[in-house]
């Protein structure tokens, strides 16, 4: 089993971006283990992660307002290498030493950068002179660079769309090479992670399937786990991974508020009991949940009802089963 989830591993810290998801499935693909953690990440928690690199995402926020997100400070100590992209890019710079402005005009959607200087994120990709097509998504710019970079690529309204720090391996871009409009941004963040980080590309999905798998196993023993299942993606997930770590140890319990699409309960109980042959408690309280809403316009109390509810069904399903020491859930939802 691939071992890259204790060596090989990469921090992506989110500034609060609609697409950071998007860096960590361009890194994932590239064979290369990730997690997104918040910016506000602790240093003793990053310290304990030991990346071998960083990327910093984007963020609807403003280098330039008080209060604005930051990196932690051992981001740009701990000697590893570090992708800032969009925001990540500004931030890298304030707190480096330069300076980021509010731009004259905002560049959102395509735009193009053209190449300078040769640069580690551009080999064989991009040539000096080059013209290339990029997704920009920002109002700020970077105004003066800190100390150490060098600009490697322009465009229209970003004079330092890339920067470089090459001997503490420090690289930032204005634009987002993570989304599917700028051509070739996966293979610039390819390059971040081979080129520059060098790291071996050799993980996958399925190691970290045989992984999760390892540690469920481990952690419930011969005990029992009991999994609130909605149906929905995440918590189906991990109903069938712990299914397949655990075996019948595993009971499902789907309550049914009757507020799901139509047919779509029938789906759920269908799948899991005939074709992943998972335990299923199956409670249909659609007119217990549409009783109580009815007449109820307020939102909130709507949300607190139904939140309510399904806590006194599960409690009183889960305490019928009996005897399990674990409570499974594909999310948890502040």
């Amino acid at each position: 089993m691939a071992t890259e989830t204790t060596s090989d591993r990469v921090l992506i810290l989110d500034f609060g971006s609609q697409v950071t998801q998007l860096i960590a499935r361009r890194v994932r693909e590239a064979g290369v283990f990730c997690e997104i953690h918040p910016y506000s990440m602790s240093e003793d928690a990053i310290r304990a992660y030991a990346p071998k690199a960083i990327i910093l995402s984007g963020s609807p926020a403003s280098v330039t307002e008080e209060g604005s997100p930051r990196a932690p400070g051992i981001v740009f100590t701990a000697g590893v290498p570090v992708l800032g992209i969009c925001y990540g890019q500004q931030t890298m710079c304030e707190q480096l030493g330069g300076k980021v402005e509010p731009g004259e005009t905002r560049e959102f959607g395509r735009a193009f950068v053209d190449v300078k200087e040769p640069c580690a994120l551009f080999e064989g990709v991009w040539q000096v002179g080059a013209r290339e097509q990029v997704w920009m998504s920002h109002g700020d710019r970077v105004a003066k660079l800190p100390e150490g970079f060098r600009i490697v690529a322009t465009s229209e309204g970003a004079p330092y769309a890339i920067i470089a720090d090459d001997a503490r391996r420090f690289y930032a871009v204005q634009f987002h090479p993570e989304v599917v409009h700028t051509p070739h941004g996966d293979a610039l963040i390819r390059n971040f992670l081979f080129s520059v980080s060098g790291l071996s590309g050799s993980w996958t999905m399925a190691a970290f399937k045989a992984q999760a798998i390892e540690k469920i196993r481990a952690q419930v023993g011969t005990g029992k786990v009991i999994c609130g299942l909605s149906g929905g993606v995440d918590s189906s997930v991990a109903a069938v991974l712990i299914h397949e770590a655990i075996g019948d140890q595993l009971t499902c319990i789907f309550v049914d508020t009757g507020l799901m699409r139509a047919g779509e309960a029938d789906e759920v109980v269908t799948l899991f009991r005939d074709h992943y042959n998972i335990p299923l408690v199956h409670v249909d309280a659609a007119d217990l949940f549409l009783g109580k809403l009815a007449g109820v316009s307020d939102p909130e109390v709507k949300r607190k009802t139904i939140g309510a509810t399904f806590i006194e069904i599960f409690d009183a399903e889960a305490k019928k089963i009996g005897g399990a020491g674990f409570l499974a859930q594909g999310t948890l939802t502040p």
